[in-house]
């Protein structure tokens, strides 16, 4: 680190936990955020302002006035062009020092499968089902620490999924891929500014453990919060035996 980081970094470095270390490897890391929204927003800002090396943010989107209530990376001026180029924008004006990359697709199974290997930890800021999938499948066939939240109306959850160990468990031993499901938007539905304010702080406290190797991580528990009473609930997670996705016999087949 050169003399304008250990300033810049100074308050992490003077935490025991992190030291210079940790905050050597946020400068050293490599985090995918899949979704420039409510949750991808103050993930993204959080971990540029942490210094996390390269940040490739990933949304197909463009910003429009009604995402302002809560999409905090992206100003007024905003409105009409690329979330991921607004991010973008903010991010660097926010630290220099960071590489964003600003990719303007769906993250679609092909092309998950050609960057996730990269990448020191993914975060999932998506808002669909099948996209949740998707980054699950693709994390656990690459071994990539995954956290995945998300936010509706007064509700929001949280968890890691850290496939460097062998008994975690992945996101559909949890929201099994083929159990029916009604897809819900807080475009129809609604949602409370800072409680994706709140999961997407959190996904990025989440990554920076998972990356600087300090303190516990959510892996192996979800953390689901009711902010219309501000309520906290965990509840323990664990591996399926019979996920499609990382149950024992999918991981045989898979090495065979």
């Amino acid at each position: 680190m050169n003399d304008d980081q250990l300033l810049r970094y100074s308050r992490h470095i003077l935490v025991d936990e992190i030291g210079i270390e940790a905050q050597q490897r946020f400068l050293d890391a490599h985090a995918i955020i899949i979704g420039a929204g409510g949750l991808g927003a103050p993930a993204a800002m959080y971990l540029a302002a942490a210094g996390v090396g390269r940040i490739t943010l990933v949304d197909a989107d463009t910003v429009d006035l009604t995402n302002l209530q809560r999409q905090i990376v992206h100003m007024t001026r905003a409105v009409g062009t690329l979330k991921v180029e607004s991010a973008r924008e903010t991010l660097n004006a926010l630290n220099p020092g960071v590489d964003v990359i600003a990719v303007n697709a769906r993250a679609d199974a092909a092309w998950l499968d050609a960057n996730v290997p990269g990448a020191s930890v993914v975060l999932d800021c998506s808002d669909n089902f099948a996209t949740r999938h998707a980054i699950n499948a693709t994390c656990v066939a690459h071994g990539v620490p995954l956290v995945s939240g998300a936010a509706l109306r007064f509700d929001g959850q949280i968890s890691t999924f850290d496939f460097r160990s062998a008994d975690s468990p992945c996101y559909a031993c949890v929201f099994p891929p083929d159990q029916p499901f009604e897809e819900v938007a807080c475009s129809t539905m609604g949602v409370f500014a800072p409680t994706v304010g709140i999961i997407g702080a959190m996904q990025a406290a989440e990554a920076l453990r998972v990356i600087g190797g300090f303190g516990e991580t959510l892996a192996g528990r979800l953390m689901m919060l009711d902010s219309l009473r501000m309520e906290w609930n965990t509840m323990k997670i664990a591996r399926q035996k019979d996920c499609p996705v990382c149950g024992n016999a999918k991981l045989q087949e898979a090495a065979r």
